[in-house]
């Protein structure tokens, strides 16, 4: 019978909680933006790839199934927050982009996150780090 390891358990626990405090914060900061945090996620992923970002490179970079990640996009157009176009060398791909309101939403929401991330980075850390040590 495998024993279980209470202070492994509990370091874990905590390192969940300090990510899920993060991830928390994550999710109010978007919705005070007027939108989900997997939209946000969304924008982070077309304005931080280094290729052009397309439908499946989004479905992968979020653990998505194409049909939800197709699903989240649409909204993501709707709410005109990016644009889909048609790639330049492939008419049978569509590449996405963020419209003017997109970047001026991502861009607040960076600023906050970086904050927040310098406050609670070094608890973060610690976390991490005791649980790698044990």
């Amino acid at each position: 019978m495998l024993k279980i390891d209470l202070n492994r358990v509990e370091l874990l626990a905590e390192f969940r909680y300090v990510l899920r405090s993060f991830l928390s914060f994550s999710e109010e900061a978007a919705e005070q933006e007027g939108i989900r945090a997997q939209q946000y996620q969304l924008m982070q992923v077309v304005a931080a790839a280094r290729e052009p970002a397309t439908i499946a490179y989004v479905a992968e970079r979020m653990f998505l199934k194409h049909n939800s990640a197709v699903e989240l996009v649409g909204r993501a157009v709707e709410e005109e927050l990016l644009l889909r176009k048609r790639d330049l060398l492939d008419a049978r791909k569509v590449v996405l982009k963020l419209t003017p309101r997109g970047e001026r939403v991502l861009a607040r929401l960076v600023e906050r996150h970086l904050t927040e991330l310098e406050r609670v980075g070094p608890g973060v850390r610690q976390a991490l780090e005791k649980v790698l040590t044990k």
